[in-house]
């Protein structure tokens, strides 16, 4: 009798029986259907209900991706009823005025002049001015001689001026924030200062100014990522990028009003010296910290849970979705109102999530083994599970940090902070490809975390750029 050979796992040698025989096949057959339900579930991801950026989905339209997680407010589209808007306003000191008179009379035709002016009506337009030449500052140091002891001193430059011809501060800034907040290749970048101020810069002189600026803030960044360590709650996320061909990992550790940024070449170089609560989407390297309290995003749970409701069609995910976004929210109005959610609201979802979880364990333990007795004896490691069971374990066992947003107001539902601030690194990706050096990615980090924490800071980006590092130091709000 033949052997019957098993995918994905030893040779099997069937005994003589016939029943032997089917018996194999049998198991063949279950393990290659729940290999074609994975392929087909593979097929049926995408950006709404995984972890798959939007640039995954190609062209094609994309029905789920229409419909947002958040699912429909009954509100209509644009600014809300008692939302304050912005428009554009009149200037009370127009930088110039323009008249003009009619020609002829409108009634006979006769000739008029701005003798007759019976009134007028205005109409301002803003637009941006003729873009100068550069603005030339000659720094001459005098030597004077000294009347009573001959002697002859020569004063001495500014600190900043160093060279006999160089660029300034501001314009040096213009370009390191067109660089690295804008993300303009370098040779782009030149040919835009060139076409707007009439500055022909090559792209070394780019280079230059960057690393000077990384320099100068490099006690900037150091001062954010202690602060970001001591924060009560912060939200940590990786992202892979490319140096010089290979794979390094940028490392985002982040609050509402601090971001920083650090480069590795290990995916699990663990920032130092945490406390309090991190938000995280259930990296696991992450529970090896010490000292901290974890919070999971729940973006990640409710995209998870969509592919569970379209692919496999699990009612239980469906309850458990409708159960998170009811739950957030009550804690958003709860914060809105400046209270805490009573304890036997909390109390109630907690109920319920417990409900949900032990219907969809009962659901999994119901179906059939992936892979067969007979099968498993042969194969290494645990039984395999079906990816919805591996969900409702996860939910199971990390409950408190599932739910952690709704006892402590400080923590958030997800963990979009961190993701947004890791969105820069792969737009940086898409328009100018990976880094050449070591030095020119970490030049890249120092100065996103500041710009990024200027930004969330409401400070002026080009004042920052030029501004003293240990003066921004003291303006840092941390709360």
């Amino acid at each position: 009798m033949p052997e019957v050979p098993v995918s994905g796992s030893r040779e099997v040698s069937a005994p003589g029986s016939p029943e032997a025989v089917i018996a194999a096949l049998q198991a063949v057959i279950v393990e290659l259907q729940a290999r074609i339900a994975d392929l087909e579930r593979q097929l049926g991801l995408n950006s709404g209900n995984s972890g798959k950026p939007p640039s995954s989905d190609g062209l094609k339209k994309q029905p789920a991706r229409v419909s947002s997680l958040r699912g429909r407010s009954g509100k209509k589209p644009g600014g809300q009823p008692g939302h304050p808007g912005t428009t554009l306003r009149r200037s009370e000191s127009p930088d110039a005025t323009v008249d003009h008179f009619p020609e002829t009379c409108s009634g006979c035709g006769g000739a008029l002049t701005g003798t007759s002016v019976t009134g007028h009506t205005a109409r301002q337009v803003f637009d941006l001015p003729q873009p100068q030449p550069l603005i030339v500052t000659e720094h001459r140091a005098h030597s004077c001689r000294c009347g009573h002891c001959g002697t002859e001193t020569r004063a001495t430059f500014p600190e900043d001026v160093t060279a006999p011809v160089q660029y300034g501060a501001r314009l040096a800034a213009v370009v390191v924030y067109l660089l690295h907040y804008q993300l303009l290749p370098e040779k782009r970048l030149a040919v835009l200062m060139a076409d707007l101020f009439g500055v022909w810069l090559v792209t070394a002189t780019i280079a230059s100014m960057s690393q000077r600026c990384a320099a100068r803030f490099q006690d900037f960044t150091a001062a954010i990522r202690d602060h970001v360590a001591a924060a009560p709650v912060k939200h940590l996320d990786e992202t892979g990028f490319r140096i010089g061909g290979k794979t390094w990992w940028l490392h985002i550790a982040s609050t509402k009003l601090l971001t920083f940024y650090r480069i590795s070449p290990k995916r699990g170089s663990l920032p130092e010296h945490l406390t309090g609560v991190i938000v995280h989407d259930h990296w696991k390297p992450y529970y090896t910290l010490t000292g901290v309290s974890h919070a999971l995003c729940n973006a990640h749970h409710l995209r998870e849970l969509q592919a569970l409701v379209e692919i496999e069609k699990e009612d239980w995910a469906r309850q458990m979705q409708r159960l998170l976004r009811r739950a957030c929210h009550s804690a958003n109005l709860a914060q809105e109102r400046g209270v805490p959610l009573s304890a036997r609201l909390i109390a109630l979802f907690d109920r319920h999530y417990d409900a949900i979880l032990a219907a969809g364990l009962a659901f999994h333990e119901d179906q059939p083994k992936l892979i067969c007795a007979a099968v498993q004896a042969h194969r290494r490691g645990r039984q395999r599970r079906r990816v919805g069971h591996n969900l409702l374990l996860r939910l199971s066992t990390r409950k408190q940090d599932v739910l952690r947003f709704l006892s402590d107001p400080n923590v958030p539902f997800t963990n979009n902070l961190a993701e947004q601030d890791a969105r820069m690194m792969k737009l940086r990706q898409k328009i100018s490809g990976g880094f050449r050096s070591e030095d020119g990615a970490t030049d890249f980090a120092t100065i996103r975390s500041l710009l990024s924490t200027a930004r969330k800071q409401a400070w002026s980006l080009l004042d920052t750029l030029m501004s003293n590092p240990f003066s921004l130091i003291g303006r840092l709000r941390l709360a």
